[in-house]
C-alpha cells in the first residue's frame, strides 16, 4: 500500500463534496509527474491525505482511498470540457484519472504552516515541491500527520 496527498481547491471540489458524492473521478490532472504517479504507481486501496489548497490557510482536512485502477481521462477528448487536450487522441490519451472515496475527516485539520514547522516533515514533498497536485507521502510522514491531527 502507498500513501498520497491529493490537492483540491475547495471552491472547485471540497472534501464535503466528496462526502456528498460518496466517490468521485479524480480527473483533470495535467502535470506529467502527477500523471505518472496515477498511471504507474497509485493502486486500489492506497491511502490519501485530502488537502485543501489555494485558500488562506491551506491544510489537510481528511482521509480518502483509491477505489479504481487508473484509466484514460476521457475529458481530454471532449472539446466542450475544461480539461480538453487537443494533443490527446482516442488512440493516445495522454492523461489518466482514477476514482476515490471518502474515509473520514480528521479530528483537527493539519495546516501547511504546522507541517513546515515540524522538523520531522522537512523532507516531505509538500514542503519541498508544493505545487505538485498529487504527491507521494511516506508511511512515516503519514503517521506523523495523523498524530498531528489528533492534537
Amino acid at each position: 500500500m502507498n500513501y498520497w496527498l491529493f490537492k483540491s481547491e475547495p471552491s472547485d471540489y471540497s472534501y464535503d463534496d466528496l462526502i456528498e458524492d460518496n466517490k468521485t473521478q479524480w480527473e483533470g490532472i495535467r502535470n506529467y509527474q502527477a500523471r505518472n504517479f496515477i498511471r504507474d504507481r497509485i493502486k486500489i486501496n492506497d491511502k490519501i491525505l485530502f488537502y485543501h489548497s489555494n485558500i488562506s490557510i491551506p491544510h489537510i482536512v481528511a482521509l480518502a482511498e483509491v477505489i479504481s485502477e487508473p484509466y484514460p481521462d476521457h475529458f481530454a477528448l471532449d472539446k466542450t470540457h475544461k480539461y480538453y487536450d487537443p494533443k490527446s487522441t482516442s488512440d493516445n490519451t495522454r492523461w489518466f484519472m482514477l476514482n476515490i472515496k471518502p474515509v473520514k475527516k480528521l479530528d483537527n485539520i493539519v495546516t501547511l504552516e504546522s507541517i513546515k514547522n515540524n522538523p520531522k516533515l522537512k523532507d516531505m514533498v509538500l514542503v519541498n515541491r508544493s505545487r505538485l497536485s498529487i504527491q507521494p507521502v511516506t508511511k512515516s510522514e503519514w503517521k506523523i500527520i495523523i498524530d498531528m491531527s489528533l492534537s
